[in-house]
């Protein structure tokens, strides 16, 4: 028996409260958070009554999930699944953020979600249907149809064709601004607040002494990268990126201040990234509408391929860089 479940935003979290219900043909809770299922799907799951699903070892097609539960720190993931109209839950304290922050409404978007914040909700709250709202879409696209068209004469066309252009360029314009101030703006941001408590409070001096073994020689890079890049630890280190910029940033202070030879500057960015958009992966592979089979070999197939690409990438670069720095 399929039941109806209210999810709340936690501490820190945006969007929602979302009440759910399973129904037949639509009753998969998407788990596409590494590691296995999340315990807040399988919760959820055994609250409503519908199965939840590794997203890492299969896919679902889109018609059959009825929530997806995310762990992203703020990339590309947090969006797909709300801009294919999939309902969304994220582990992860994160709002309108990464380049589909359009589609991350509250409505449809929910973050910050622990186990606290499920409870049972009584059915009447239960969200419409797809084929609810579907039904009152078409509804309202057919009364437009049915209005009469009115058309103005040359010089009204005109304007309005020349208001239609201005308007594109205004959107894409403020889109941008958006996209700055809420991307690239809190990055920057965020990796001045590192360096800072890097130089000020001696964890460099610290970590230098520990990775700077590793880190300024190939064989301890080539090290890096294979542990960066194992199916185990690869999807678990990818959300948000933020291994890779913490460590980018340690490694690039110690290069300025002389404790790593600048030579490993390129095969050092290439040691630390075989992890990134493993999380990505299964997302990826819906997105371009693999079969399920295609999604259950390709994941394990990208991922064990890191461990060989990985230390490949880190070889290559530490070739080219010979030359680079005088």
């Amino acid at each position: 028996m399929y039941r109806a479940v209210k999810i709340s935003k936690g501490s820190g979290g945006f969007g929602g409260p979302l009440v759910i219900k399973p129904e037949p043909g639509k009753d998969k809770i998407l788990s596409v958070t590494g590691g296995g299922i999340s315990p807040v799907a399988e919760k959820i799951a055994e609250m409503t009554g519908a199965t939840a699903v590794d997203g890492f070892k299969t896919s679902i097609p889109d018609g059959e999930v009825l929530l997806a539960v995310v762990d992203c720190g703020g990339t590309a993931r947090c969006g797909v699944y709300p801009k294919k109209g999939i309902y969304t839950v994220n582990l992860t304290p994160v709002g309108q953020s990464g380049p589909l922050a359009k589609y991350i409404t509250e409505d449809i978007y929910v973050s910050g979600v622990t186990e606290k914040t499920l409870a049972y909700a009584d059915d009447k709250e239960a969200l419409p249907t797809k084929q609810e709202v579907r039904a009152t879409i078409d509804a309202a696209k057919k009364a437009k149809a049915q209005e009469p068209e009115k058309k103005g004469n040359i010089v009204e066309r005109i304007g309005k064709g020349a208001g239609k252009v201005v308007g594109i360029f205004y959107a894409a314009g403020r889109e941008t601004i958006d996209s700055v101030i809420k991307n690239i703006l809190p990055f920057m941001a965020f990796v001045a607040m590192l360096i800072g408590i890097i130089l000020k409070s001696g964890i460099g001096d610290f970590i230098a002494k520990t990775i700077a073994p590793y880190s300024g020689s190939l064989p301890g890079l080539l090290a890096i990268s294979v542990i960066a890049a194992l199916p185990v630890l690869s999807p678990l280190l990818g959300p948000g990126a933020v291994i890779a910029q913490v460590v980018g940033v340690l490694i690039g202070v110690e290069i300025g201040k002389g404790n790593i030879p600048p030579q490993y500057a390129l095969p050092a960015l290439f040691a630390i990234d075989p992890q990134v958009g493993c999380d990505f992966i299964p997302v990826g592979l819906s997105l371009g509408e693999a079969e399920p089979e295609t999604v259950e070999v390709g994941v394990p197939a990208i991922l064990f391929s890191r461990l060989i690409t990985g230390p490949i990438s880190v070889i290559i670069a530490y070739l080219f860089s010979f030359g680079l720095y005088r």
